[in-house]
Parts: C-alpha cells; structure tokens; sequence
C-alpha cells in the first residue's frame, strides 16, 4: 500500500498514465494473492490423512461399520448375524499396496479377520493375509498366501512377534514385475519372485483390488477347527486406519502400469537387500508354523519355485 501511495505522489507522470499503473498493480497484487491461496490449499488437501471414502466402498454388511474421525479409523464387526467387509474403489497392477490393522482382543478363537488382493476372476491372481484367531492368551497365526491363474496352494503360516490386538501395525504387499513382498512393519516374512523361466505363473497382467473382512471361520481357523467362536465376547471388532494407495490404477490393460518408470520399478527393488534378507531369515527360522514349500507330503516333488524364492 505505501508503493502505491508513492507511485500517486510521482511527479511528470499524466493522471491517465498514474491510473494505468495503478490498475496493473493490482491486477499483479491479486495474481499473487490467488496463486498463494491455490498453493496453499493444494498443499493442505495433499497432507490431508487418506479417509476411507477416499479409496474404498463397504461391499457387505453396513451396519457393522463404525467411522471415526470422518472415516479416518475404521472399525468392523462380527457378530451371530454377520461379518462384514470393504473394497477399493479402484483396481492397481503393482505398488506398495498397505493398510493399518489392530486385531480382535481377547478369546478371538474361530474369527478370520482378511486382508487381501484380488482380481476376483475365475483365473484370480491373488495375495492373502488372513489372520487366524486364537483363545485368550494365545498367540495369532497369520496364514499368507499366493494365486496365479486361479492356482493357490501356497500357503505359509507365522507367528507374530508382537501382540496386533494392542495397536496398529502395517501390513503390505510391494508388487512389481520381478517379485511381491509380503511386509509386517517393513519386516518381510515372504518373498513370491517372478520364476517365469522356471515354468511358475507370475501376477503381472491383471489388476487386483484391495479388500478387507471379518467372518466365521471356526470350521478350520483354529486349531483345524477344534476351537470355536465364543459368543459371549461378540461383537469381535477388527479397525483399520491408513487408507491411502501408492499403486498404479489398472484401466483395462496393463501397459500403463508395466512402464518400467514407477518407483517400485527400479533397481533397488527388485531383489531383497541384505538387511531384507537377514529379517527374512530371523522370521522364518524364529516364527514359522508352516511351509508348504517343506510339506512333502503334500508336494512330492515341491514346487518349482521353493528352490529359488529366498
């Protein structure tokens, strides 16, 4: 405001001429004004916590949903009527696909409580964490696992080193064209590497979406079925937070996604590090409940790719 005191105070200049500039100050003022706002806005809505609305859709059983903070946390239910369960609006050919769980607390024995991607074709190519209830005071079972083509099979199962039940871990799949990663808190306790050359199927031509819920699995979750889910704790709630997706959007065809461009891509990720490899092998060796990789008596011989995944 002084400059344009001083530019009405100038002298030699005609009233047309003093107007003019006048005019382009402030044309220039609001210029700045408008670009300052915009940026600011676009920054606030980019650090903005990723909100449930933002990238999935309740596919079943709404009303045993809760929304906390605008759909910030997330809560699911089950109870005698019904599980319940969500899905990504989108689907995506490879990323670092993760989401925030906290488990069922107590005697959660006979709940499976899933978390997973899938092409859901009839020949679905597919990676599952399924996580498997127990009686108070015992550990849960996470059950991974892998479908090509509709070929599955490949179960492994882990103990956790940690209680999920007392707060949020981070669990992720990092996809890309040469191996998918199974992480627990950046911790990998999986590795399904592209073996192609071997004759095994690869997941790289059909986008997947990411889902999540909760059900009645006592007929097999826990302890093959022995343990069945106790009523009287129920409603057994799963909560979810972290809902953003680092993935590209599959559109039809995966050529947009196959690039080669995308962080995932490069060199660093495209086999385990030494530090991956060191975690890798401290889970398996401390936590493995089973493999079936080393089940020969189901895969006599094993598959082919048990000789080359880490």
């Amino acid at each position: 405001m002084a400059g344009l005191g001083i530019l009405l105070r100038l002298r030699g200049l005609s009233r047309r001429t003093k107007i003019v500039l006048l005019v382009a100050i402030v044309i220039f003022l609001t210029l700045i004004i408008g670009v300052s706002v915009g940026v600011t806005k676009k920054n606030k809505n980019s650090n903005r916590i990723a909100r449930f609305e933002d990238n999935y859709n309740i596919t079943w059983a709404p009303d045993h949903f809760s929304m906390v903070n605008g759909g910030e946390l997330v809560d699911i239910m089950l109870d005698k009527v019904s599980g319940a369960g969500f899905g990504s609006i989108n689907k995506y050919l490879f990323g670092n696909i993760s989401m925030q769980l906290k488990l069922v607390a107590n005697d959660s024995a006979g709940t499976v409580t899933a978390y997973y991607l899938s092409s859901l074709t009839d020949t679905r190519d597919e990676f599952d964490f399924e996580f498997l209830g127990n009686t108070s005071g015992q550990p849960y079972i996470l059950q991974t696992n892998v479908y090509v083509n509709g070929v599955g099979g490949r179960e492994q199962r882990i103990f956790l080193w940690f209680d999920p039940t007392a707060d949020f871990h981070t669990y992720s799949v990092l996809w890309n064209q040469h191996q998918a990663i199974f992480n627990v808190d950046n911790v990998p306790i999986r590795v399904f590497r592209n073996n192609t050359a071997l004759g095994v199927p690869y997941a790289y031509n059909q986008g997947v979406g990411i889902f999540s819920s909760i059900w009645n699995g006592d007929q097999w979750a826990t302890r093959g079925g022995l343990e069945k889910i106790n009523w009287t704790y129920s409603p057994f709630t799963a909560s979810y937070q972290g809902f953003g997706v680092d993935g590209c959007i599959y559109t039809g065809t995966a050529d947009s996604c196959l690039t080669g461009k995308n962080w995932w891509d490069q060199d660093q990720y495209q086999t385990l590090t030494s530090d991956q490899l060191s975690k890798l092998s401290w889970v398996k060796q401390n936590f493995t409940v089973y493999n079936y990789c080393t089940d020969f008596a189901r895969y006599k011989p094993p598959l082919p790719e048990c000789g080359s995944d880490p």
